[in-house]
């Protein structure tokens, strides 16, 4: 006490005492109220040491927090600006396990301590960080604290894996699975539950994407279960089937029935929160397969994992994404033949149609390196689809008779699915029934409560019955009028089915993904197409290259001939006005006009219409003007007035036919008297 008494100055006296106070967890704050009492006790201390009772400021405002880390501790945070800002003389903790469990934050506080000369008390006595032996103390005290955090949270770990590596920690289960009387892990009994999640896996094997299963669930007015677990029994709630939840569905293992523990990793951040990643599957720490009952295999979670990792896109490489609108029949099937890297698929607008362009720009994006080939897909695509019509004619009918089959039983599948939401509505609304009659009829309140609820089970089950009848219709009118149809005419003629225009693209590139493995493609001086089919098949394609591009803004031969034949006796600007008048247009899509038609003159080498006239003997004005000795503007006032012919070649421009002798001489004549007139 007398050290102690040594250490404390006057100086220390005039600030404040600091006594910090906290709990671990709210469950210690409410049974080790010992512990609680023993750090306010330390009040006692202070005053004894000297610190007035007003002087001494409580900061408890941590309880229940774990002190492994100061980012989410106010009160810590408060300790340390004040110690920072000289306010305080004294800090007092019962330990150091209660002002930091993590170094950092502890070494920081003493540096501050030492530099504002504050003092540190715990139970075992009183300190000065600025004097190197009670510096060294804290340290050592401040590394044995956080080895002890290391060692409870290895221990209690250490006991969590032990237990997980015999599938025994309880884990929270997805939706569809259930922990039994014994612990175990058993399917949902709930039929519509299990229905739900099967025909997600089902529509996800037949579509390939994650996206097209929801758009199939709001298609099909299905709805789909999710498990709220707030509240003393866990509520099961039916709703639209989102796309982050059909997706984690689809990544979980445990629908294959394995047990998993430790798929990702956590890192704290500077700013706190956690920072989580998911592993890959084979540095998961735990992996049980066939552990307990599931809806798919294991094989057919592996086979979902790969479909799901072909439709991600990477630096906006589309390989392997589900097939989409747009024309490209190669989407996600083209490989450089030069690199190897999956081609994306870049669209043009020429004349109102997507034209297709297989771009392999992954070096572009990571290196900056000119991209290794952009090829034009017009022609690409026109040869795959003559190469599967070839390969799948034989095949039609048993593709046809495949394709109804699968329709048949999706239709099955939904229409039970859609049963079971009805039968499900009814149920409630019987046991809102049972409940409204089983109250006493004098309570009006609870009464009333529970018939409002009964008539609420009522419009949905009238909702639910409305919705089945119309879907149960639509899809018996789908079945049995156009889908046979179209089955039938597979069947009779495929390749009329492939080049119908309203067959959809998506469609199309689904087939071609049915058929083909893959194509590479390499340009030189043609492009050659390396076709892998499923079954191992191979097959080399060699087509021309396309022309360049401003040719395919050339204007077609039947329009140059009818120009040049035009031009005999209209000048442009009524060519122009014709073609227009006929619903033609330029190689660019454009209407005419006359700059336009002079360009393709010139750029097909045709005579404008000047020439033909030159050609053909018509003067200019000034010839025209020598030869009848005036002046131009004479020849415009005598042709105007019907004296002279002219023949226009542009807008107030023309050319003049030779005039005859007899002419020659009237005009010359009039010439000289309008001329002696003038001189009189």
């Amino acid at each position: 006490m007398i050290e102690a008494t040594q250490k404390v100055s006057a100086e220390h006296l005039k600030r404040n005492a600091y006594l910090y106070v906290r709990q671990s967890t709210p469950q210690q704050v409410w049974e080790n109220s010992e512990s609680t009492a023993r750090q306010y006790a330390l009040r006692q201390r202070a005053v004894a040491l000297g610190w007035p009772a007003e002087q001494i400021v409580v900061i408890d405002s941590d309880q229940g927090q774990s002190g492994s880390s100061a980012v989410d501790r106010a009160g810590f945070q408060k300790l340390v600006a004040e110690v920072s800002l000289g306010r305080a003389g004294l800090v007092l903790g019962l330990e150091v396990s209660r002002l930091a469990r993590n170094s950092a934050d502890w070494h920081r506080l003493l540096e501050l301590c030492a530099y504002s000369d504050t003092l540190i008390l715990d139970e075992d006595g009183i300190y000065n960080p600025a004097q190197f032996n009670d510096r060294l103390l804290l340290g050592l005290k401040g590394t044995m604290s956080e080895a002890e955090l290391h060692i409870l949270h290895a221990r209690m770990q250490g006991g969590l894996l032990n237990k997980a590596r015999r599938g025994d920690l309880a884990i929270p289960l997805p939706i569809g699975f259930l922990y039994d009387a014994a612990s175990r892990v058993i399917l949902d009994p709930d039929q519509q539950v299990k229905q739900s999640i099967h025909l997600l896996f089902d529509t996800f094997r037949r579509l390939g994407s994650a996206v097209a299963v929801v758009q199939e669930f709001r298609r099909q007015s299905l709805r789909f279960p999710r498990r709220r677990c707030g509240g003393p029994t866990p509520q099961l709630l039916w709703g639209e089937l989102p796309y982050s939840y059909a997706l984690s569905i689809l990544h979980n293992p445990r629908y294959a029935g394995a047990y998993v523990y430790g798929r990702s990793r956590y890192r704290r951040k500077l700013e706190g929160g956690m920072v989580v990643t998911n592993l890959p599957q084979d540095q998961w720490q735990i992996l049980l397969r066939d552990a307990h009952p599931g809806y798919i295999s294991w094989e057919q979670y592996q086979e979902n994992q790969q479909r799901l990792r072909d439709n991600e896109q990477v630096r906006g490489v589309d390989h392997r994404s589900p097939a989409r609108e747009g024309p490209a029949l190669l989407q996600g099937l083209a490989l450089c033949g030069r690199c190897g890297d999956p081609m994306s698929v870049r669209y043009h607008v020429y004349r109102q149609q997507r034209v297709p362009y297989y771009e392999c720009h992954r070096h572009t994006q990571q290196r900056g390196e000119p991209p290794c080939q952009v090829i034009h897909g017009a022609g690409i695509d026109m040869a795959i689809s003559k190469l599967l019509v070839e390969a799948v004619t034989p095949l039609a009918l048993e593709v046809a008779l495949s394709v109804q089959q699968e329709i048949q039983n999706r239709v099955e599948e939904a229409d039970h699915l859609r049963r079971t939401q009805v039968e499900r509505a009814r149920y409630e609304v019987r046991l809102a029934q049972r409940r409204y009659l089983q109250v006493d009829p004098d309570n009006r309140l609870v009464a009333g409560a529970l018939e409002t609820d009964w008539n609420n089970k009522l419009r949905a089950l009238a909702d639910a019955e409305q919705e089945y009848e119309r879907q149960r219709q639509a899809d018996t009118a789908e079945v049995d009028a156009k889908q046979r149809e179209q089955i039938l005419a597979l069947a009779r003629d495929f390749p009329r089915l492939w080049q119908d225009p309203n067959t959809p693209d998506r469609e199309r590139k689904r087939i071609a993904r049915l058929l083909l493995e893959d194509v590479t493609m390499t340009k030189g001086k043609e492009i050659t197409l390396g076709v892998r089919f499923k079954g191992g098949v191979t097959a080399v394609l060699t087509i021309p290259l396309p022309h360049p591009y401003w040719e395919l803004h050339k204007l077609e031969p039947e329009v140059v001939q009818e120009i040049d034949r035009l031009l005999d006796r209209h000048t442009e600007a009524e060519i122009a006005a014709m073609l227009n008048g006929r619903g033609l247009r330029t190689g660019y899509d454009l209407s005419f006009n006359a700059v336009g038609i002079q360009h393709a003159l010139r750029r097909h080498g045709i005579k404008s219409r000047r020439q033909r006239l030159q050609e053909s003997g018509l003067l200019t004005s000034a010839e025209m003007a020598a030869m009848l000795h005036t002046s131009p503007t004479m020849i415009w006032y005598w042709r105007c007035h019907g004296a002279l012919q002219g023949e226009a070649y542009g807008t107030n421009r023309f050319l003049y036919h030779p005039p005859s002798p007899d002419l020659v001489k009237e005009f010359q004549t009039r010439e000289s008297h309008r001329e002696v007139q003038y001189e009189t």
